[in-house]
């Protein structure tokens, strides 16, 4: 069976069980005691575990059933949903075939027969081992197999546009009809400001900052809030205040399949709380419940 290799690991998150496992208690400790709840899914982040590692493990924690302990799932999860990947509105969205994924915590598999239903919507089918080296993705891996040890997975890059909403709904649509419980997970970072991104509009330092959590992420967390997939994206290609609102959209439209109604802002920071520069990224957490 064919795998996908890791190639993140050892650089942009631990390389080994061990100290993955440390990372991820520590960021437990980080955050607010679990939320109390049923949440069906989340947004994540996806920079390095250092700068943004914290919130996402914090997310698909909270997404464990309420009475589900780590090693012993009381509620089976059987397949985790997965959209990430940067892409433009005119790009074709991809989807990981049957087969493993690769983390420091073991190998993840591949939903196939799912997968085979949803890419009947019009979705490119990539091998494992063709499939992009995606950050967005990747990241998101050891913190699946760790929180959802015995599920499986549906992995797919979705372009911002009115399709992404279609491919969140198919997915959950099929994963019914197969009798699949799921969970679902968006990745996304937020406004890339400063000189390396050629994105200014604020000025440098800290008033740039400011701007940044007070006005244009908080217009995206707005959105991300409302559930309104076409203006979120609009919104966040008009503002540039995410980097994959495909991938947003179509777990939102996923949750709103499964029954959400409301979401929770879990936390929100930027990298320039890790590492001052005059370029920096905002990080959003989310999570989306029935009620």
């Amino acid at each position: 069976m064919e795998k996908k290799q890791a190639v993140f690991a050892g650089t942009w998150y631990p390389g080994t069980a061990r100290e993955c496992e440390s990372a991820i208690q520590q960021f437990l400790r980080e955050g607010r005691d679990k939320l109390p709840g049923d949440f069906i899914g989340g947004i994540v982040p996806h920079a390095g575990w250092h700068f943004s590692g914290s919130i996402a493990a914090r997310v698909i924690a909270s997404l464990r059933p309420p009475k589900a302990d780590i090693f012993q799932e009381t509620d089976k999860i059987d397949t985790i949903l997965l959209f990430g990947a940067h892409m433009h509105p005119q790009t074709e969205p991809f989807i990981m075939t049957q087969g493993l994924i690769e983390t420091p915590f073991g190998e993840i598999e591949v939903d196939g027969e799912l997968v085979e239903k949803i890419a009947a919507v019009g979705i490119r089918r990539q091998s494992p081992e063709k499939f992009p080296a995606e950050n967005t993705l990747e990241l998101q891996y050891p913190f699946i197999k760790y929180f959802f040890p015995t599920a499986k997975i549906v992995v797919a890059g979705v372009p911002p546009s009115s399709f992404a909403a279609i491919i969140g709904g198919k997915a959950v649509e099929e994963a019914n009809t197969l009798g699949r419980c799921v969970r679902i997970i968006g990745s996304t970072d937020m406004t890339h400001y400063g000189p390396d991104f050629g994105f200014t509009p604020a000025g440098l330092g800290e008033k740039a900052v400011e701007w940044v959590a007070t006005q244009n992420d908080k217009q995206a967390l707005a959105a991300m809030e409302k559930m309104d997939t076409d203006k979120m994206i609009a919104q966040a290609l008009d503002h540039k205040n995410m980097c994959c609102p495909g991938a947003v959209a179509a777990a939102i439209a996923a949750c709103k399949k499964k029954g959400a109604v409301k979401a929770i802002v879990l936390d929100y920071a930027t990298s320039f709380e890790r590492s001052r520069s005059d370029s920096f990224v905002g990080y959003a957490g989310l999570v989306y419940a029935r009620s």
